[in-house]
């Protein structure tokens, strides 16, 4: 539910929404969802001050508590 979330969030805010991709990393006390999207939309997914990023921050951070699970997102860009 989250990373799909996620997933459809950063192909709103990216030029090229197909190129999209994203990734689930587990870890012991969390899961990292690494977004990786061409270097051009990376800006535009983070956002000014990293508002963007952090407004998705804000939104899953209420699933944390459904879930019982503590998030991490990352944003990597990527060369074709």
């Amino acid at each position: 539910m989250v990373v799909d979330f996620v997933k459809e969030y950063a192909k709103l805010l990216s030029f090229e929404p197909e190129k999209i991709k994203v990734e689930v990393v587990p870890h012991e006390d969390f899961d990292e969802i690494v977004i990786y999207a061409k270097k051009a939309d990376v800006g535009r997914i983070i956002g000014k001050e990293g508002s963007m990023v952090r407004a998705i921050k804000m939104v899953i951070s209420g699933c944390r508590a459904k879930e019982d699970k503590n998030y991490k997102i990352t944003v990597k860009a990527y060369e074709e």
